[in-house]
């Protein structure tokens, strides 16, 4: 299918998700990498007790609070 033909039965409202393949669609930027990083103790328990408050991973909280500290100096 053309992308004209495509943007048309868009516009018109009709379903186009059956013209697409998602059993290998990615999203960009996403893959996840396995890394080891050892924190002291005083800072896994501060971690598992914000976590514990907002009832969440650890996990969660350490790679929240990494991206919000990335996307301020990015901006920077």
């Amino acid at each position: 299918m053309k992308a004209e033909e495509l943007d048309k039965k868009f516009d018109e409202g009709k379903s186009i998700l059956k013209n697409f393949d998602f059993s290998k669609a990615r999203r960009l930027n996403q893959e996840q990498k396995r890394v080891n990083v050892d924190f002291p103790i005083w800072m896994i328990q501060s971690l598992d007790k914000e976590a514990k408050r907002l009832g969440v991973p650890r996990q969660s909280i350490i790679k929240i609070w990494l991206a919000e500290r990335l996307n301020k100096t990015a901006t920077i």
